[in-house]
């Protein structure tokens, strides 16, 4: 295994949590040198090993979401298991737990228990609707999080019933979120020597995202609706044909762009709805006319008129688009990493930011199930080579 050398390489993460929202916190500070030691229970695993897509019974899914991590089995229902658990929360300083809160306090390994053990500890506890409140004990995923938190009610067409996003955006949005929290916990204990538990539902990522959602409502009373691709609050913001039978999203979000516009249009008609929210009032008429433009044009053609014009514009891509597009391949968005268990290379997302003086690295994808426990309770736990098989001939690991 590559040593990390990232700017996260002090810090060691116990990460005791399943599926994607959760795991994806751990594995993003996992790419910036951050040791994870993923927990998991023997025989099965995260049910994420299963996901689709799928090569030779392997999950990729999970190759991604569980990079750079290091496997150890422990089963949470044995007394010992639970014993060895707490050896491990000695030695880190952040846990990542996703099970529900009577879960947690049903195998003792909740907060109250684990600090006991590390007063210094940061334990992120991601869970569908959080720790508290009537609907605590509530199972959820990323589609309830979604819906509950409005995203759901918003997207698709009017005329049409809700549907979701093409990618349980839930889980990214949460993981992303769920790293950001654990640093802000990480730079206060730094200053006042002070662990503390994350409480974070996974709803409320998603609702904090949708900043205009709540805060018009409060004020005007205004309820949002399904608009299909047309942008609620800007006129033309739209997915266009082009004449070769491709689309085009063209967003003229501020007025020195759709100055360029009707320019590039020569359209002297357009020239009166010099404000946005005429051109709200009249957006119909407005996209009518775009959509003209755009279906004279085969895509390609049309993209490179809208760079002479000045208009920000762009294909949809598809996955195909992105493995082979110039800008994403000089920026190093993807990256190969081997694979052993299959052997081969895999392709995936590169971390990002890029920063100045540091950087991430994948070392490795996913671990196969267990395959470090040995490792980890010999140089983290500290227990023999005896006391380890004692624990595997009784089933715990």
């Amino acid at each position: 295994m590559t040593e990390a050398t990232g700017g996260l390489s002090a810090l060691r993460v116990l990460d005791a949590s399943t599926v994607i929202a959760a795991p994806l916190v751990s594995s993003l500070l996992a790419d910036f040198g951050a040791d994870v030691i993923k927990v998991e229970h023997p025989g099965s695993g995260d049910p994420a090993r299963v996901f689709e897509p799928t090569k030779d019974e392997r999950s990729l899914s999970f190759k991604v979401t569980n990079r750079n991590k290091r496997s150890v089995t422990v089963d949470f229902h044995q007394e010992s298991g639970v014993e060895l658990f707490y050896r491990l929360v000695r030695e880190v300083d952040i846990v990542v737990v996703n099970f529900r809160p009577d879960k947690l306090a049903e195998w003792k390994i909740d907060y109250a228990d684990l600090v006991k053990h590390n007063p210094r500890l940061i334990m992120l506890h991601i869970s569908a609707f959080g720790r508290t409140g009537p609907y605590a004990n509530k199972p959820g995923f990323a589609r309830i999080a979604e819906s509950f938190a409005g995203l759901t009610h918003i997207t698709g067409y009017p005329d049409r019933p809700p549907v979701f996003t093409g990618y349980p955006l839930a889980d990214g949005i949460t993981g992303y979120y769920g790293a950001f929290a654990t640093m802000v916990a990480v730079e206060h204990r730094n200053r006042t020597g002070e662990g503390q538990l994350i409480d974070l539902a996974l709803y409320e990522p998603v609702l904090r995202l949708m900043e205009d959602f709540v805060v018009g409502h409060g004020a005007t009373g205004w309820v949002k609706q399904r608009s299909g691709n047309a942008q609620a609050h800007v006129v033309p913001n739209d997915v266009y044909p082009t004449a070769d039978g491709e689309f085009v999203i063209l967003p003229v979000s501020t007025n020195s762009m759709w100055l360029r516009l009707v320019k590039l249009l020569d359209d002297p008609e357009l020239t009166q709805y010099e404000s946005n929210a005429a051109r709200l009032a009249n957006r119909e008429l407005i996209d009518g006319k775009v959509r003209a433009f755009t279906e004279k044009y085969p895509l390609a053609d049309l993209l490179e008129v809208c760079a002479e014009a000045g208009l920000a514009a762009s294909k949809i891509n598809n996955v195909t688009d992105i493995v082979a597009d110039p800008q994403i391949n000089h920026r190093g968005n993807l990256t190969t990493v081997y694979d052993p268990e299959l052997g081969t290379d895999l392709l995936m997302q590169a971390p990002v930011p890029t920063f100045s003086t540091i950087s991430g690295e994948v070392r490795h994808p996913g671990p196969r199930l267990g395959e470090h426990t040995d490792e980890v309770l010999r140089d983290t736990a500290g227990l023999t080579d005896t006391e380890i098989s004692a624990l595997r001939e009784r089933g715990t690991i």
